[in-house]
């Protein structure tokens, strides 16, 4: 009877991985399709990209080549975009990590006031509110069609998020490192930077992939303080290269976007096992 009972639950228990491995093949396969059908489309040729053929008959990547002569500013539009984005991810990752540590680890007045402010305006369209106060504050400064005024607003819409995601990383290590290295004779600094960051680096991988994110394909703000072709970044110049539709083929705009998602890919393959162990070991926890 026990011998029964124990093979039923072990079917049950197969049965229940299958389903469960079969839900997230059936996800991977709804989120690749897309993009398996946009490189696919960006080889076809012009002909061909009318039919309903899936796998092209013959691969033509001379669309790549149309793009690149027709948007002849394109390599400073990725060079502008990686630009803004590595600094945005630097600069936002290191005032994310300062904050971090201090709303754990320093005794702040006001300390729980300031958490659940930073919380309440994650739930306020913030880009969208301040784009009028933005573009005239950037005004004033004179930072208006340039590649470096880019910065300063992707890095201030993206702290809140990203110290409420330190916070929460700097909570999972134990205080006791801490109070160690203050009897060792260690200031906050030497604490910070010596003790406690390098148990950071998953935690800092998530970080910078929710900034990358959040910057790479960043549209409004981007079109809205740029109007220079050489200045602006990557998705403002290539969601308005295909404006006049009339030699933008459905191969043309697929290799558009291939061009346009390829780095945040690779980016992504490069760090994924550090970013998912980052999230595992409770970096997303406010």
């Amino acid at each position: 009877m026990a011998v029964t009972i124990q093979r039923y639950h072990q079917r049950r228990f197969h049965a229940g991985l299958i389903a469960k491995h079969a839900v997230i093949n059936l996800g991977v396969v709804i989120i690749l399709l897309p993009l398996i059908w946009v490189l696919l489309m960006s080889v076809k040729s012009l002909p061909e990209s009318y039919t309903t053929n899936f796998w092209p008959r013959q691969f033509d990547f001379s669309h790549y080549g149309f793009v690149l002569t027709r948007i002849q500013t394109l390599p400073q539009n990725m060079f502008n975009s990686i630009f803004v984005t590595l600094a945005t991810v630097a600069i936002t990752t290191f005032c994310a990590i300062l904050g971090g540590y201090a709303l754990v680890h320093v005794r702040l007045p006001g300390r729980m006031l300031l958490i659940w402010l930073l919380i309440a305006s994650l739930f306020f369209p913030t880009r969208l509110l301040s784009l009028i106060s933005i573009y005239e504050i950037q005004r004033q400064l004179g930072l208006l069609n340039t590649v470096v005024g880019l910065i300063f607003p992707y890095v201030t819409l993206n702290l809140a998020v990203s110290i409420l995601i330190m916070r929460g990383i700097f909570e999972q290590l134990p205080h006791e490192l801490v109070e160690a290295s203050r009897i060792d004779g260690c200031g906050p600094w030497r604490t910070l930077f010596l003790v406690l960051l390098p148990l950071l680096l998953n935690g800092i991988v998530v970080v910078s992939m929710v900034n990358f994110v959040g910057v790479w394909g960043e549209y409004l703000l981007a079109v809205t303080l740029t109007n220079d072709q050489a200045t602006r970044t990557l998705p403002v110049v290539l969601a308005s290269a295909h404006s006049g539709m009339g030699q933008w083929a459905y191969p043309r705009i697929a290799a558009v976007y291939v061009i346009a998602v390829t780095p945040g890919i690779i980016i992504f393959a490069l760090f994924q096992r550090l970013y998912f162990k980052g999230l595992t070991e409770g970096a997303i926890k406010l």
